[in-house]
């Protein structure tokens, strides 16, 4: 009888540690952050298919998304899909592509985390040679696979109410794991030619 006690005190132990243990999971899941696998090849040479990352909930509670920023957010088209791509333009922002380069208020970006130049298909959303503002509470997103990646230049900007967080750690490979820096903190800007900016504004 003793031993029986015993033994459903310890059981009873166990429940409430997975108990606490799961509870603490699902409001870390909910609130503070997520893990993510990376599907396709839109991000390389960043990230590789298969890849998988955290990404944080709470930062953009602190401040407001920046240029460089890698995040994960809902698709336009279907909420229930959920994309990964790098910040290029906050609101008020201008982009234009020209030339298979990407230029943002007048300033051609240094883009050493990009696998090919930036292409453009007629037809899309965004136009060669046509500057974009992006509107108030919109970010214009690419990824860094240019050929390879459906983002702005294709349904336009996204809403910041879209974006589920920054991607801020990757977990596996873990040759590759470790925090995620931004490059436009030591990126160099090149001044673009002033006569095309104006001549398409």
């Amino acid at each position: 009888m003793i031993f029986l006690k015993g033994l459903i005190a310890f059981l009873m132990e166990i429940m409430e540690t997975i108990v606490f243990v799961g509870s603490l999971f699902i409001v870390v899941y909910l609130f503070v952050m997520q893990p993510n696998q990376i599907k396709g090849a839109s991000m390389v040479p960043t990230f590789e298919n298969g890849n998988y990352i955290f990404t944080s909930k709470i930062t953009y509670k602190m401040r407001k998304p920046v240029q460089g920023d890698i995040v994960v957010f809902h698709s336009i088209r279907n909420p229930d899909i959920e994309y990964i791509k790098r910040i290029i333009g906050r609101p008020g922002d201008t982009v234009l592509i020209q030339n298979q380069e990407v230029f943002v208020n007048g300033t051609q970006l240094t883009e050493n985390y990009i696998s090919a130049k930036t292409t453009l298909i007629p037809g899309s959303y965004i136009q060669e040679g046509v500057v974009l503002t992006v509107p108030e509470d919109h970010y214009f997103v690419m990824g860094d696979n240019r050929p390879r990646s459906s983002d702005s230049r294709e349904f336009g900007p996204i809403a910041f109410d879209s974006i589920v967080g920054q991607v801020f750690y990757r977990y596996f490979p873990i040759n590759q794991m470790g925090k995620l820096e931004n490059p436009f903190s030591q990126a160099r800007a090149i001044p673009l030619p002033l006569a095309p900016l104006l001549a398409r504004s």
